[in-house]
């Protein structure tokens, strides 16, 4: 169990930084929100004839040199442009084999479809993040899209804490209930990631009402999402982002971690022979890292969302939000990391994407299981008359 300590030591660490930035003062900084905070740029504005300005906002020092450095021009592109070029195909593949090689709908195979569908649809919009932070963090593409993208990125990240979470609870039931009918679990799962669909749409609906994009005259950009006037992020997103926090991830990861270590004890007190046992640790091996992946691509980013408005509360300040856009970059890494996951779990899965990739219809798989058990078949016949000869020339 010493990958799941590693990501709550990293998450300790996290909070030390976090405690630690709070103490160095930015002159002019008041950061109090998720975003940076923008307040009304008031100074007066030179125009000519027929000449429309858009009514702008000032920012910090603190909230300038992070808009204007590598970290979010150079950094954040980079890890995106990775996440994309390896998560698209792979998710496409993975959802294609779940929709159309496997024909047996386990609640397993269900939760991971609309796993796969959770990262396919945030990657798909990757293209205009990374368009984004390579010029300079300013938006180009409208209202409307900036909504988009953000309500998209989000749910990704909550739809796949979830599903995860359902995926685990859905495996232990199997453990410790075997001979629950499969197409009762299926109906159940199918119920249960539409009603997860359900919440997601409805938990990202405040992302659509509120104004994402903000003009910042210094610096003559427009930012998607990452500066907000100070009114709407100590008031709505404040309570927003903490309930999601809490709501949907402490929750939902107190669950999973749970149902993991009782998946262990379970496999480790049954008593079975030696080649079970070599499936037992390696079934044990597989669930610590997949717990492993859970904590680390979910815990710092949400973890570091309580702290920011932890410090918010309690010093009236914070300068996490730097430290907060890293680990939400990072936590996208889960929806390269997925599929290959699917690929470690599910035999049917390795079979079908092996098929897939050497481009072996359905038709020609089918051939050539049949062609194996026929032989299978003849070499138990041969062996079978050789032995009947043998024995009737004994008589």
């Amino acid at each position: 169990m010493r990958s799941p300590s590693t990501a709550w030591l990293l998450g300790g660490v996290l909070l030390l930084a976090a405690s630690g930035s709070c103490n160095r003062t930015v002159p002019g900084n008041k950061s109090k929100g998720r975003s940076f905070i923008g307040n009304v740029d008031n100074s007066p504005v030179v125009a000519g004839r027929g000449v429309t300005v858009k009514p702008g906002f000032s920012v910090d020092e603190f909230s300038t040199s992070v808009l204007t450095g590598k970290l979010t021009t150079v950094f954040l592109p980079v890890v995106y442009t990775i996440v994309f070029v390896v998560g698209l195909p792979s998710n496409g593949m993975a959802l294609w084999v779940f929709l159309f090689r496997t024909k047996k709908k386990h609640p397993a195979v269900i939760y991971m479809a609309n796993l796969a569908l959770a990262d396919l649809l945030s990657v798909t919009w990757f293209p205009l993040k990374i368009a984004y932070h390579i010029h300079g963090n300013n938006w180009i593409y409208g209202e409307s899209l900036c909504k988009v993208l953000i309500g998209f990125f989000y749910g990704n990240m909550y739809c796949s804490i979830l599903f995860m979470t359902c995926l685990s609870v859905q495996r232990y039931w199997v453990i410790v209930n075997p001979m629950v009918h499969p197409k009762k679990q299926a109906n159940i799962a199918i119920g249960v990631s539409l009603g997860i669909w359900l919440l997601i749409l409805l938990l990202t609906i405040p992302l659509y009402v509120v104004k994402q994009t903000s003009y910042i005259r210094a610096l003559n950009i427009t930012t998607c999402h990452d500066v907000l006037p100070e009114e709407v992020l100590v008031g709505d997103m404040f309570n927003y982002f903490l309930s999601l926090a809490i709501g949907v991830f402490l929750f939902p990861a107190f669950l999973t971690a749970s149902a993991y270590v009782l998946m262990i004890r379970t496999l480790q007190s049954s008593a079975m022979d030696e080649s079970s046992g070599k499936k037992r640790r390696r079934a044990i091996k597989l669930i610590v890292t997949v717990l492993a992946m859970y904590l680390i691509c979910f815990t710092p980013s949400n973890l570091l969302l309580v702290v920011h408005y932890f410090l918010i509360k309690t010093r009236g300040q914070s300068h996490v939000y730097a430290l907060y856009i890293v680990a939400l970059c990072l936590s996208t890494l889960n929806s390269c990391i997925d599929p290959f996951v699917y690929y470690f779990i599910s035999q049917d899965f390795r079979d079908h994407a092996k098929n897939a990739l050497l481009c072996r219809s359905v038709r020609t798989v089918k051939r050539m299981q049949v062609s194996l058990s026929s032989k299978k078949f003849s070499g138990k016949s041969s062996s079978y008359s050789s032995s009947s000869t043998s024995v009737k020339g004994s008589y």
